[in-house]
């Protein structure tokens, strides 16, 4: 029978392998690509493309969550992460950083946390320490003065004077603890305070500086005797009595 010259010719031996094709999905036999093992290689990439970028579950192989935590910038321990305070009460704490580090939180999301603790709870903290505080304070006062309402009429009369002879910041300062309240109306008594509200500074601590004390942890927040005497001492020297 005549050849068609047309066809390819057979070629001689088996059709070689590509150079592009892993021998493991080449059929040498029949010179064709073995599908099977192709899909069954592609099923198994895809299933460890997925574990990767989900969060890793209790029974994931310890190498597995190395390489995990590698991956996403996460420490190998709690201590591992770099953690720069914003605020003297956001200081790193490591049973916090403990507990961070179980959620898989990255060193920037630890930071973060860190930072919105300062921004956000410390303020409520200083408010609510600032209230309760005011509270003992005038709990002080009532005794002081034999009940709630002797104190209110006392406070309405100690206000109206000192808001009319002090200075405001001098004022502001002695009305906010109960010692200042009670100098405040000694001089009320006395009636001469040597301080005009224009404000003249005697020897001693300046009212700039008083009330950079005022500002100190140690007068607002722990209130500590000693430091909060010699703010409201101070200002009594201030105002000449």
């Amino acid at each position: 029978m005549p050849e068609d010259l047309l066809q390819p010719a057979d070629a001689d031996g088996p059709v070689p392998r590509p150079a592009d094709v892993p021998e493991k999905f080449w059929d040498a036999e029949t010179g064709t690509l073995r599908i099977e093992a192709l899909l069954k290689s592609y099923r198994e990439l895809e299933r460890r493309l997925s574990q990767r970028a989900a969060p890793p579950g209790p029974d994931m192989a310890p190498e597995e969550l190395g390489r995990f935590r590698q991956a996403m910038g996460i420490p190998d321990t709690p201590d591992g992460y770099a953690i720069t305070p914003t605020h003297d009460l956001c200081c790193a704490d490591a049973a916090v950083n403990g507990r961070l580090h179980a959620a898989h939180f990255t060193q920037d999301q630890a930071q973060l946390v860190y930072e919105l603790a300062a921004e956000r709870l410390v303020p409520l903290i200083a408010e609510a320490a600032a209230e309760f505080e005011a509270n003992r304070q005038r709990e002080k006062l009532a005794a002081h003065y034999g009940g709630e309402e002797r104190f209110k009429a006392m406070a309405a009369q100690l206000s109206a004077w000192g808001r009319a002879k002090l200075p405001a910041p001098v004022y502001a300062a002695l009305s906010s603890t109960a010692e200042g309240v009670l100098a405040l109306e000694r001089m009320m008594q006395g009636d001469e305070p040597g301080l005009s509200r224009e404000g003249v500074t005697p020897p001693g601590e300046s009212e700039a500086e008083l009330r950079a004390m005022m500002r100190d942890p140690r007068y607002w927040r722990t209130r500590e005797p000693a430091f909060v005497t010699r703010v409201t001492e101070g200002f009594r020297r201030l105002v000449g009595q």
